[in-house]
């Protein structure tokens, strides 16, 4: 077993969703602290003195922040050479750029070399955790969960369901669908650090046939989760309505399905009518804001108030390709941006609750990540408030701990990310 390592540095972890700005209860903040880690598990936080020393490796990181690993609710890993793509809305973008992406992905080689590339992205960002897409194909979700693995990550996928309105080579059967995804449950789901998401595109892209077969999945393994899309697009949620005459709304589909339920993600979740948020609150289900995607395809602007309002449980997300970004700094930054045009407000003591322990609340694993506690899975960010030239100067007019947090979510990006541990290891590439 590798020895045990102390990471030294200011200690920052959430205890509870911030009230507001002023809420300082709501996490703790040791200004010389010291995380021990022994086995990938965290075994003490406190202050530098009180944590034992003598046998382990010094990781000195001062005076920078340490936080838990971010955590991505929503992303696609078939995506990363389409980012970026020019002009185009939602099923343009799909049809035009992704569709045709996501063929390759039949070849597990292609595969695995793109999730390779992912997940270099991903902890050069200080993202630990992430809720991933993968294609059609079930070779591609095999090599998303052998790359994680091989990375001792703590990771989210699935295989998607797909058997209409799409090319032949990326469609499947409700049969097949099923069979394949059975099969990878059996395998990954659990093992290690691994989590299986059941994953249907969206309604659009799943027969009726299909999505019973998703139901079933999900009665029949109850801990894996559903990730699927939600009233992203306004011309997407047309066509739902019409593909699906007898549902009272996008919701509803899901609902009829028995694909609605507390681990539920629904990325986006824009364009939601009052008893689709009544909906959503009652079986627990999430949205998941992907404000840089939001805006990049021109979709709509997210509704965090009238979300929180009525109750439903949310998480946040880079939704790449479709989103800009693979860092959670860049996406907290877009966010703010989006509640500001709904003349709403997103705090910097929120944005680094919602993206650590928030999203770990969403996912059900504060018990294993998302937080900076004794037994925790060992993943750990170090990030640098004063990574860049501007964000130095800034800094030198900054007098708070939450001015400090949005100097870092407004100007950081992968230069604020010192270093990135996996269950304690120290993987950043270089």
């Amino acid at each position: 077993m590798a020895p045990a390592i102390v990471l030294r540095g200011r200690v920052l972890s959430f205890l509870s969703e911030p009230a507001g700005i002023t809420d300082h209860g709501s996490y703790r903040y040791i200004e010389d602290g010291a995380v021990r880690i022994a086995g990938g598990v965290i075994e003490a936080v406190g202050d530098w003195g009180a944590i034992e020393t003598a046998d382990a490796e010094i990781a000195d990181h001062r005076p920078h922040l340490l936080l838990p690993g971010f955590i991505d609710t929503h992303a696609h890993y078939p995506q990363m050479q389409v980012i970026a793509s020019w002009g185009a809305k939602l099923l343009d973008w799909l049809e035009n750029y992704t569709f045709p992406e996501e063929t390759k992905f039949a070849d597990y080689g292609h595969a695995r070399t793109i999730a390779g590339h992912f997940f270099d992205e991903l902890i050069r960002h200080g993202t630990t955790t992430a809720v991933a897409y993968c294609t059609v194909h079930p070779e591609s979700a095999e090599a998303f969960f052998d790359e994680a693995a091989e990375r001792n990550l703590h990771m989210v996928g699935g295989k998607v369901l797909m058997d209409r309105h799409a090319p032949e080579t990326l469609r499947d059967t409700p049969q097949t669908a099923y069979d394949d995804s059975k099969a990878l449950i059996e395998k990954w789901h659990g093992r290690g650090r691994a989590h299986y998401a059941v994953t249907p595109r969206f309604a659009i892209t799943s027969t009726p046939a299909q999505m019973e077969m998703a139901g079933a999945l999900m009665q029949e393994h109850p801990t894996c989760y559903l990730q699927t899309h939600l009233s992203e697009n306004d011309a997407e949620i047309a066509l739902t309505a019409e593909l699906y005459p007898e549902a009272r709304d996008y919701l509803d589909v899901y609902e009829r399905y028995g694909l609605a339920g507390p681990r539920s993600l629904f990325g986006h979740a824009i364009h939601l009518s009052d008893r689709e948020r009544g909906a959503m609150a009652e079986t627990g289900s999430v949205a998941v804001f992907c404000p840089t995607s939001n805006l990049f395809l021109g979709s709509g602007l997210y509704d965090e108030a009238g979300l929180r309002a009525q109750g439903v449980r949310r998480a946040i997300a880079t939704d790449v390709g479709g989103g800009t970004n693979y860092s959670m700094l860049r996406t907290l930054d877009e966010g703010y941006k989006v509640l500001q045009l709904r003349n709403q407000n997103l705090d910097p003591l929120r944005s680094f609750y919602w993206s650590t322990r928030g999203n770990a609340e969403a996912l059900q694993l504060t018990d294993r990540i998302g937080t900076l506690e004794a037994g925790s899975e060992a993943d750990v960010v170090v990030l640098d408030s004063r990574a860049t030239p501007a964000m130095a100067l800034r800094m030198e007019t900054v007098g708070s701990l939450a001015e400090e947090l949005f100097v870092l979510q407004t100007l950081g990006d992968d230069r604020a990310v010192v270093e990135t541990y996996v269950a304690g290891a120290a993987m950043k590439p270089v």
